[in-house]
C-alpha cells in the first residue's frame, strides 16, 4: 500500500494534502512501486539549511532533501522528503515558472530520490529532469495549493 503523509510549518503556505498525496502517489505508481510509507514535510529555508549542515556538512540553502529510512535494495520504501517552500518560491522567480509548478517539481524530485534516482552525474541529472517534466504533465500541479 502507498501511504503518504503531509505536514507543513503553520507559518508557511499550506499545500493541499490531497494534491500533495496525488502528486507523490503518481511518481511511485509510474515506477511500479506498490508499497511505501513516505512523509512530505514543508519547511522554511532555515530549517532545511540546518539539516543540510547537520547531515551533509554544507552551509547553504537547498530546496529539497530526501532521506531514505531503509535500504535501497528493499522493495518497501520508507522515507521523508523535506521541501523549503521559501526556496521553491525563489526558484520559481529565477526560472520564471509558476510557484505551484515548482513545488510540484520538488515533490516529484524528492520521490524520485527515494526510489533511488540520483542527480550527481550529468546523465543522472538529465534523466531526472526528463522524468520530472513527464510526471508534471500527468500531475494536477496547478492545484497544489487548492483543496
Amino acid at each position: 500500500m502507498i501511504n503518504i503523509s503531509c505536514q507543513t510549518d503553520p507559518i508557511l503556505d499550506q499545500p493541499s494534502r490531497s494534491n500533495v498525496i496525488q502528486a507523490s502517489t503518481s511518481v511511485f505508481k509510474s515506477q511500479k512501486i506498490k508499497d511505501c510509507d513516505v512523509s512530505l514535510i514543508f519547511v522554511s529555508d532555515e530549517f532545511l539549511s540546518d539539516f543540510k549542515k547537520k547531515y551533509f556538512q554544507k552551509d547553504h540553502f537547498t530546496d529539497v532533501i530526501a532521506f531514505r529510512l531503509n535500504e535501497y535494495d528493499e522493495l518497501f520504501i520508507e522515507g521523508e522528503i523535506y521541501i523549503s517552500l521559501q526556496r521553491a518560491k525563489e526558484n520559481a522567480k529565477t526560472y520564471n515558472e509558476p510557484y505551484a509548478k515548482e513545488v510540484s517539481r520538488l515533490i516529484i524530485h524528492g520521490c524520485l530520490h527515494l526510489i533511488g534516482f540520483e542527480d550527481k552525474s550529468k546523465a543522472g541529472m538529465e534523466l531526472m529532469k526528463q522524468m520530472e517534466e513527464d510526471l508534471l504533465k500527468s500531475t494536477n500541479w496547478k492545484n497544489i495549493f487548492t483543496s
